[in-house]
């Protein structure tokens, strides 16, 4: 079992959006870095458990739980010219971009914000506290995931 925390801004998908869908699972699309891609593509596993994280928004922070339920796949928008995550050098055959299914597992009564997480001396080493930190996926520790879930 791995931890991870994933990113998105609530504005163009929420938990919320999450819990709306058919059995409330969706992809995880639009990713372009290539550290976060390497990690859906060659990191993540069926079961891993993620941290949902609101971010660039008013009060950013850990919004709820998913867990991994489709282990990395091309990433569609990619090949789609009418889509802003479009790659003009992206083909079928060499796919450069990659998405993972989800699945909503737990939303928290309240998100757990930044500031609060910076606070916790448990979490100092996370990169998610770092400064300068901006990748929209990131490895969390067993300890850092235990850290947080006793902050619930």
């Amino acid at each position: 079992m791995q931890y991870w925390l994933m990113k998105s801004e609530p504005e163009t998908y929420s938990i919320d959006d999450l819990i709306a869908q058919k059995k409330q699972t969706d992809y995880w699309d639009g990713v372009r870095n290539y550290q976060a891609r390497n990690m859906m593509r060659d990191q993540m596993s069926k079961g891993d458990l993620a941290f949902f994280y609101h971010s660039n928004c008013k009060i950013p922070g850990i919004a709820g739980i998913i867990k991994i339920v489709k282990t990395g796949y091309p990433d569609d928008t990619q090949f789609d010219p009418q889509s802003k995550y479009y790659d003009f050098k992206a083909t079928t055959d060499k796919p450069r971009w990659y998405r993972v299914d989800v699945k909503f597992v737990k939303k928290f009564k309240e998100i757990i914000p930044l500031t609060t997480l910076k606070q916790n001396p448990a979490l100092s080493k996370m990169a998610l506290v770092q400064k300068g930190n901006r990748l929209s996926i990131m490895p969390v520790t067993e300890a850092q995931w235990h850290a947080i879930l006793d902050m619930v």
